[in-house]
């Protein structure tokens, strides 16, 4: 399911989803295509469910117009001895 198709089925809301495709735009990943899991209409419960994400699985608010990903490289070597 296309971004725009929840967006117009779920306005402001947050909805728990299972990111299916996307492409690479410098350091940011735009998510094009998505599975719905669950709208969620507690603020609160969203954040939990977002924490609880991993993977490919994210929660986000139907207000934004694209799902950017700011992607992070890793900063430091943990654990690696000299």
């Amino acid at each position: 399911m296309k971004w725009e198709e929840v967006r117009k089925l779920y306005p402001d809301q947050y909805v728990k989803l299972n990111i299916l495709d996307f492409y690479l735009e410098d350091d940011r990943k735009i998510v094009t295509d998505v599975a719905l899991i669950n709208v969620i209409e507690d603020s609160k419960l969203a954040t939990k469910e977002l924490l609880k994400s991993k993977g490919n699985t994210i929660v986000y608010h139907t207000g934004s117009k694209k799902i950017v990903i700011e992607m992070r490289t890793p900063t430091g070597l943990r654990g690696m001895r000299l």
